[in-house]
């Protein structure tokens, strides 16, 4: 029976919503990591800060991803396992606290939504064997490092460096690209950001983007290899620009305000794992 579930083919409708469901579930945690991986870089460096100076650790409680657990920011209402249900806790809860009635933001049914949704369809279209489960687990990762990015405009190395180096590992035996293709993508990912970033800031004198992007499109090209590249950067590139101007537009982004570049990346690196080979025929059969 495990193995049905675990080594399904693609297009298997009972596969699909198993891990559909479970999609959910791991969304639940994504708002977690969402949440709190900004949250335990900064008490580094307040208590690397204390440290330097002398002083007693800023933060001596434990703050993790498991603990502690889960609580309400303004009453301290401690969430119970039956309105942690992905979704469906919310809309029973009414999208408020249960104690103090302060509303709940709609982003965690939302990120719990795409992530279920897309934990099917990837299982969907690669099945759930290593090719499927790897897929899950290079969209989670995306859909974590989005959100830190839209609240935050930082991409950590606790996520980016895993998400790179498992791509690595993933195509050991070619599940998505060749190896050498995929040490190549993540070469080249990083370089051509790098260049962008550094030509840009001697013509400028600005910043045009962090570091955590460049590691970012390392990390896409170590899973889809350096062939992937040109899709992703024009892809996240167009998305960007076309969302920018209408934020700026519709006066809720003022000019010279930096948008994280992130997001559209992320995004243009799923659209490529799944749907890339269907571009690129939809590419070559108009233009040739």
């Amino acid at each position: 029976m495990l193995d049905f579930y675990f080594a399904a083919p693609p297009g298997n409708l009972t596969s699909t919503v198993f891990w559909g469901i479970l999609g959910l579930l791991f969304g639940s945690f994504l708002n977690v990591v969402i949440h709190r991986i900004p949250k335990m870089m900064q008490r580094e460096i307040d208590n690397f800060i204390a440290e330097e100076s002398g002083a007693k650790p800023a933060h001596a409680e434990p703050y993790n991803l498991m603990v502690p657990r889960s609580a309400c920011p303004h009453c301290g209402h401690q969430i119970t396992a039956a309105e942690n249900i992905p979704i469906l806790s919310y809309l029973l809860i009414g999208g408020k606290c249960k104690a103090c009635k302060a509303p709940i933001s709609s982003r965690y049914p939302i990120v719990e939504a795409i992530t279920g949704v897309i934990t099917a369809y990837v299982v969907w279209q690669f099945g759930s064997g290593v090719a499927g489960i790897s897929a899950i687990i290079f969209a989670c990762l995306l859909i974590a490092l989005t959100g830190i990015d839209l609240d935050t405009q930082l991409l950590p190395d606790s996520l980016t460096l895993p998400l790179l180096w498992l791509g690595l590992a993933v195509n050991i035996q070619f599940t998505f690209v060749p190896l050498e293709q995929a040490v190549i993508g993540a070469m080249a990912g990083y370089l051509s950001l790098w260049s962008v970033y550094w030509l840009f800031k001697l013509v400028t004198g600005k910043e045009g983007m962090g570091y955590g992007d460049f590691k970012l499109l390392a990390a896409l090209g170590a899973w889809l290899g350096w062939q992937a590249l040109p899709q992703i950067i024009l892809l996240s590139s167009i998305v960007g620009a076309v969302v920018g101007i209408a934020l700026i537009v519709s006066g809720k982004l003022g000019k010279g305000k930096p948008i994280p570049f992130g997001p559209y990346l992320a995004g243009a690196g799923l659209i490529a794992m799944i749907w890339g080979k269907q571009i690129n025929t939809l590419y070559f059969n108009l233009f040739t």
